[in-house]
């Protein structure tokens, strides 16, 4: 099995800091068809994000889970399945004692990654990981993925920033390359 990891804000939803009501979620440009891309390619999808907001006490753990339980419900009516939603709740700089801890989790370490890996016997070879941030990147790198991209819809990027990746514009023109062969 190939999956599409996915880092969640700024590649599926655009990006708000701390995001944690539904209210304030909106996709990304062409999200949707990006993910029937993605999926008419054959790859299962998987998002592996990180929540610092939780650890910092910026929502709860039951907030994140009513938007996500929210999104994947208005994925599935769009045709969209995803196979995983993984989160990193920690922080090294929270306020929320039991999350604030260096984990291996938290992007860019790769345990969100290595467990999908395991649990469903993917091909990392044949997988690809879209993320905004280079430590999305990093994750990737680090559990052995083929192919990784970060996306200008999240956070900005730096003009010095270095590793094995592709840059493009967001999720649906990602997957509209890989639709055209490249």
């Amino acid at each position: 099995m190939k999956v599409a990891f996915l880092d969640r804000d700024g590649v599926i939803n655009k990006e708000i800091n701390y995001l944690h009501k539904i209210k304030d979620f909106q996709y990304t440009n062409r999200c949707i068809d990006g993910l029937l891309l993605l999926i008419t390619l054959g790859f299962q999808l998987v998002i592996v994000t990180n929540q610092a907001g939780i650890a910092k006490g910026i929502f709860s753990k039951d907030d994140y889970h009513c938007l996500t339980a929210w999104m994947l419900d208005d994925l599935k009516s769009k045709a969209v399945d995803v196979l995983e939603c993984m989160y990193c709740p920690h922080h090294p700089d929270g306020s929320i004692p039991e999350y604030t801890v260096a984990c291996e989790c938290r992007k860019p370490g790769h345990f969100m990654l290595e467990t999908v890996k395991i649990k469903y016997d993917v091909d990392m070879r044949k997988s690809i990981m879209i993320g905004d941030k280079i430590s999305d990147i990093y994750a990737a790198q680090n559990a052995n993925v083929g192919r990784s991209f970060l996306v200008r819809s999240g956070h900005p990027l730096n003009n010095d920033l270095q590793g094995n990746f592709e840059v493009e514009d967001d999720l649906y023109s990602v997957a509209n390359l890989l639709s055209n062969g490249a």
